[in-house]
């Protein structure tokens, strides 16, 4: 949906390094696309919420690691009404935003930009000498972000002082409803599929799950391969869940190594795979390699939702020395501080080798 102020208020709503500098119009438009003839085209698997073919959702983890879910059951209303409410606090001049935040709990709500990568305290988190050389080109990643973790313990803190906070927190939280009950009806079909016992039920823990909300500012280089929304990576999660809305941008590696766009297809949502599954499985299942791209013309939000094994369930694979989630967490966040990449999964292969 097009916000008639937007093209003006936006660049002040960036932070600084992001903004351009002479003014420039944005040309957002809102499009009307029809889902039938954007999913015969679509290089994805689908996978249908309300009749899930445990063959088809097999192979699809298998070659994959991603697929389109459709038929999920989430009221368009609440969609468009999420995507509202975080767009208009997007729009929050930067400045103001980031001392509203600095009030803010984290365990409740908390602000990013430049990086994807989060501590436990939700704190965005940057790998050593992250700056702008004189190249122009960037070690940051063009994106600012909304961190919520679903856990009750974030309930205590009151908002009534950020009445715009407060109804959008609580439209997440409705929205995390269906997130959960999304990601744990798959989980169960994966679990079918891979014969998980009913006492490895730690393996996917609703507690763990966050809400995390991107917003890919407009790049005002002139070539926006300067800047990435996201380099490729892998999620850390069990099991991602995206709602892309309007403006395309995420590719993903296909089966046969090339890069391919996942198109936002309205009224679908994209499954991505993390690498706590890909150990689950033994390495059956695949953590899909993605990215985001950046564009001129228009600005991009997307919502994920993420969800991790219990804190003190130990993962044990045939392939990987046991290891907890907060083992992987604890590594993967040295990792990107001190080398500047995450090395992932291969740091607790069960021979004494990895790979970057």
């Amino acid at each position: 949906m097009e916000n008639p102020s937007h093209s003006q208020t936006t660049p002040l709503s960036y932070p600084p390094c992001f903004r351009p500098n002479t003014p420039q119009l944005s040309h957002q438009t809102n499009t009307t696309r029809d889902q039938k003839l954007e999913l015969e085209h679509d290089p994805l698997p689908v996978i249908d919420f309300q009749h899930i073919d445990l063959m088809k959702l097999e192979e699809a983890c298998m070659d994959w690691g991603i697929f389109r879910l459709v038929n999920h059951g989430i009221p368009l209303t609440l969609m468009s009404k999420v995507h509202e409410h975080v767009s208009n606090v997007f729009d929050i001049g930067f400045e103001t935003k980031q001392k509203m935040f600095e009030t803010i709990p984290a365990s409740v709500l908390s602000y990013f930009w430049g990086t994807p990568a989060l501590t436990p305290s939700g704190v965005a988190l940057y790998k050593d000498g992250d700056k702008q050389s004189d190249q122009g080109t960037i070690s940051y990643n063009w994106v600012e972000g909304l961190n919520y973790p679903l856990s009750q313990g974030s309930l205590d803190f009151c908002l009534d002082q950020y009445p715009m906070i407060r109804d959008m927190r609580t439209l997440l939280e409705e929205y995390g409803v269906h997130q959960e009950r999304i990601a744990k009806s798959i989980f169960g079909a994966m679990s079918q599929n891979l014969s998980i016992c009913e006492e490895n039920e730690g393996y996917l823990s609703p507690s763990t799950g966050i809400l995390r909300v991107y917003r890919y500012p407009r790049s005002f280089f002139d070539k926006s391969t300067k800047v990435w929304g996201m380099e490729a990576h892998t999620d850390s999660s069990v099991v991602t869940i995206l709602n892309q809305y309007e403006v395309e941008g995420l590719q993903v590696l296909s089966p046969k190594d090339e890069w391919i766009d996942a198109k936002p297809i309205p009224n679908t949502l994209v499954v991505h795979l993390g690498d706590m599954m890909q150990a689950i499985s033994d390495d059956k299942y695949k953590s899909v390699k993605h990215r985001v791209m950046v564009n001129r013309e228009r600005e991009r939000i997307s919502m994920g939702y993420f969800v991790f094994p219990d804190n003190d369930c130990v993962i044990r694979s045939s392939n990987y020395k046991p290891f907890t989630y907060l083992d992987f967490r604890s590594q993967v966040q040295d990792d990107i501080k001190n080398l500047g990449v995450k090395v992932g999964l291969s740091r607790f292969k069960l021979n004494k080798y990895f790979y970057i």
